[in-house]
C-alpha cells in the first residue's frame, strides 16, 4: 500500500505542475509584469553671485535645472518623470525660484526648461530683488539751512 500512495503523490505533483506551468506562462504572455517606473526628485540650491541681477540668476537656475533633468534621465532608464526645484540664497534669504516638472517623452521632444518650468513670482521680492529693495543711501546732515 505505501508504494501505491507514493505513486499517487508523484502523479498528483506531475498533474499539478503540468497544469500550473502552462497557466503561469499564458498569464505572463497575456498580462506582462508592470514596469516599475518612478519620478526622480532633485532639489538644487544656488547662491547669488555679487552684482548679479534677477534675470541673470534665473538664467543660471534654468541652466542648472536643464542639466539636472538631463542627468536624471540619463542615469536611470526607469525614471519617467523628473521634478526639480531650484532655490536661491541671497544675503541669508532662501526662496524657490522655479520648478521643472517634465516627463521623459516631453523632454525628448523639447528639452527646453523654459517650456516646462513653473516660475515662482514672489521669489524676486523674497530674495530682496527689485525696486522695492534698494539699499538705503547714507544719511546726510542738512543742517546748513537752519
Amino acid at each position: 500500500m505505501p508504494l501505491i500512495a507514493k505513486r499517487i503523490r508523484i502523479a498528483q505533483a506531475v498533474v499539478l505542475l503540468g497544469t500550473a506551468v502552462p497557466i503561469w506562462l499564458t498569464m505572463g504572455a497575456i498580462a506582462p509584469e508592470i514596469v516599475r517606473a518612478y519620478t526622480a526628485r532633485v532639489d538644487l540650491f544656488i547662491d547669488r553671485l555679487p552684482e548679479e541681477n534677477y534675470e541673470t540668476l534665473l538664467q543660471r537656475a534654468e541652466a542648472a535645472a536643464r542639466a539636472a533633468a538631463q542627468r536624471s534621465f540619463d542615469q536611470d532608464i526607469l525614471v519617467t518623470d523628473v521634478s526639480i526645484f531650484v532655490s536661491v540664497q541671497n544675503n541669508g534669504a532662501i526662496a524657490p525660484v522655479l520648478e521643472l516638472a517634465v516627463t521623459r517623452p516631453q523632454w525628448r521632444q523639447r528639452p527646453d526648461p523654459r517650456r516646462w518650468a513653473k516660475y515662482f513670482k514672489t521669489a524676486r521680492s523674497l530674495l530682496y530683488f527689485g525696486d522695492n529693495f534698494t539699499t538705503p543711501a547714507p544719511a546726510t546732515n542738512n543742517q546748513a539751512g537752519k
